[in-house]
């Protein structure tokens, strides 16, 4: 109630504003960059609330007219032409350097501010303001491909997204069967780990009794979730998502359930990326199920390997000898698990070389290869087991030559897992998985001495 009052105040102020605005400009539309970037020129130097309001809104519908490269006009200004007010900011330096002392450090901290980040301000205050932005900053990642000059923008769009996105603004709802309609569809929409083909295989992964959906939501994106996780509740850790997805399976009782699979986690706000919630997502989900549920004692996840198979076709480091390189090439072939010999050759040689890839290989700035593997671990989690033919989809085969993971999150390890790892590189991995790495290596030494 209290959101749905103040929504209707800030366009009512609006409204007031746009007849204010609309009595001292001409009536032809207004859709090329440089009118709206003279229009944010004047956003920023005014001071009256609902024209302010009003104009905001105007910014942001003519925005929404501007065509691909309009848009990038419009980028392109905001980063080289709204920075700090040099003026103000050498004089805030002077001061600094004279007599350095608190007050002048506040007023180089502020004179150092780009305009650019207090129009964005001014922009979110129009009705539906926050959403449109998040739109925006989507199409500024779509225009920054090959075009560092977009950068700093982005650093500061980034920077006020990740203050009005905090975890204190966020809000963890349980999705089931109830959930309205327009926020089921874009469970639908938005997974992004294992397609959801229809509204009965929706219903059975959110309505039956060992099975669970949460979404993180925001007071000013109310009826869109920013993330949200898949939880099936099983009696021990699974090593394959196709009996968790299939249609006909037996159901667990919740009082012999004793883990929590996180096996499917998605983003839906484009405009969001890098704005990271689902470390939240997990722990929140964790402690809502340890309350409903006290008998479980096990928190894992089933993750895919989406960089593996990149990472073995083109890696230049990866240690293999020509006869495996041979022999992997039979990876190419879209039957060759069903054949057992081949897939137990192949597993001799991919199983060690999964291990490796998650705990030797990095990328040339030094971090993990994998994405879904650097949130993990990143989080705390500890990578458990290696999962041999876990997911034999078109998209797991090609991606991982079927390959799953599961990430362990045992809440007493994860802080200690979390800092090993920001501060030394170290990953939190079973005694199982390093048996694997040691595998390796005795396999490479036979390599050398042959």
């Amino acid at each position: 109630m209290a959101n749905a009052f103040f929504s209707d105040l800030l366009s009512t102020i609006s409204e007031r504003g746009r007849t204010l605005l609309r009595r001292g400009e001409p009536s032809v539309a207004r859709q090329d960059a440089s009118e709206l970037l003279e229009l944010c020129k004047a956003l920023l130097s005014g001071r009256g609330e609902a024209s302010g309001t009003a104009m905001a809104r105007d910014v942001l519908d003519r925005y929404h007219d501007l065509d691909a490269a309009g848009r990038l006009t419009f980028f392109e200004t905001l980063a080289r032409d709204f920075g700090p007010d040099r003026e103000k900011l050498s004089q805030a330096i002077e001061s600094w350097r004279s007599q350095p002392n608190d007050s002048d450090a506040s007023d180089l901290h502020f004179a150092s501010e780009p305009q650019r980040q207090e129009l964005i301000r001014r922009l979110n205050r129009a009705p539906g303001g926050t959403s449109d932005l998040v739109a925006m900053r989507a199409d500024l990642l779509s225009l920054m491909k090959g075009n560092k000059d977009l950068a700093a923008l982005d650093r500061d769009v980034v920077h006020l997204l990740s203050s009005w996105f905090n975890r204190g603004f966020l809000v963890l709802r349980r999705i089931d069967w109830s959930t309205p309609a327009n926020i089921l569809e874009q469970i639908i929409r938005y997974e992004a780990v294992h397609e959801i083909r229809d509204w009965n295989d929706l219903r059975r992964r959110i309505d039956p009794v060992d099975r669970r959906c949460y979404a993180f939501f925001h007071p000013q994106l109310n009826d869109e979730p920013l993330i949200f996780v898949e939880v099936a509740l099983t009696e021990t850790i699974p090593t394959a998502i196709a009996p968790l997805l299939a249609a006909e399976r037996q159901l667990v009782p919740v009082e012999r359930a004793r883990t929590a699979v996180f096996y499917s986690i998605s983003n839906t706000q484009k405009g969001l990326g890098g704005i990271s919630f689902g470390s939240f997502l997990i722990k929140q989900v964790v402690e809502e199920l340890r309350r409903e549920l006290p008998k479980l004692d096990t928190f894992v996840t089933l993750s895919p390997v989406p960089g593996f198979m990149q990472w073995l076709k083109q890696a230049a480091d990866v240690p293999v000898s020509d006869e495996e390189r041979t022999l992997l090439e039979n990876l190419d072939k879209p039957d060759w698990f069903e054949d057992a010999e081949l897939a137990a050759q192949l597993r001799a040689v991919l199983e060690p070389l999964a291990a490796h890839y998650f705990l030797r290989a990095r990328t040339s700035k030094g971090r993990l290869i994998d994405s879904v593997a650097r949130f993990h671990i990143g989080n705390g989690a500890r990578l458990e087991k290696i999962d041999w033919l876990g997911d034999l989809s078109p998209k797991g085969l090609r991606e991982s030559a079927g390959i799953m993971v599961n990430y362990l999150y045992r809440l007493e390890d994860i802080e200690k897992n979390h800092e090993a790892y920001a501060n030394q590189g170290e990953i939190a991995a079973s005694s199982a998985v390093k048996k694997l790495l040691k595998t390796e290596g005795r396999r490479l030494l036979d390599m050398r001495l042959s």
